[in-house]
């Protein structure tokens, strides 16, 4: 399977989400899939700065991509950040 499939079935994954995602004006950009098929988020607008952005990255965002895509192990947001104000 080459990683442009794999990128386009995760891009197909977030088109079930993206809708709740901007109504909030929010959104997730695709930054990489790496060779441990881990999934490298930007989170954008709103989903950026909100405080149940871990949340919605684990029960939202990731439980669609692996659903949809079984070969990701992991989803990783660069600009999430943690309970203690950090990005994670």
């Amino acid at each position: 399977m080459t990683e442009t499939s794999l990128l386009e079935r995760v891009e197909e994954s977030l088109k079930a989400i993206r809708p709740y995602l901007e109504a909030d004006g929010g959104d997730v950009k695709v930054l990489e899939i790496d060779e441990d098929y881990t999934v490298k988020l930007e989170l954008l607008g709103a989903c950026g700065t909100c405080p149940m952005s871990p949340m919605t990255l684990k029960a939202g965002v990731e439980e669609a991509i692996k659903k949809a895509v079984p070969e990701i192990k992991n989803v990783v947001a660069i600009n999430v950040a943690s309970p203690e104000g950090n990005l994670a």
